[in-house]
């Protein structure tokens, strides 16, 4: 069976065991696919990389609200209105 793996840092789950700060550590800010038995199991993915990807996220999903608001009509208000 074909796996694929979305890292070029793997690491076993004995690996991680030992000394997990330096099985983050291999990936040099980037995620390590942790195997089982030579299947990805996880993704160890460091705290900087996980915030920017949420950080991406959450921008998709403005850009998606964004366009889904493009054919609407615009209403001009004034600060002091608000």
């Amino acid at each position: 069976m074909v796996h694929h793996v979305f890292s070029e840092t793997t690491a076993s789950v004995s690996e991680l065991k030992k000394n997990p700060m330096r099985t983050v550590a291999a990936g040099e800010g980037f995620p390590v696919a942790i195997l089982n038995r030579n299947e990805p199991a996880f993704y160890c993915v460091p705290a900087k990389a996980y915030e920017a990807l949420l950080e991406k996220l959450e921008d998709l999903e403005l850009n998606a609200i964004a366009d889904a608001r493009a054919g609407q009509p615009i209403i001009k208000v004034k600060l002091d209105e608000i």
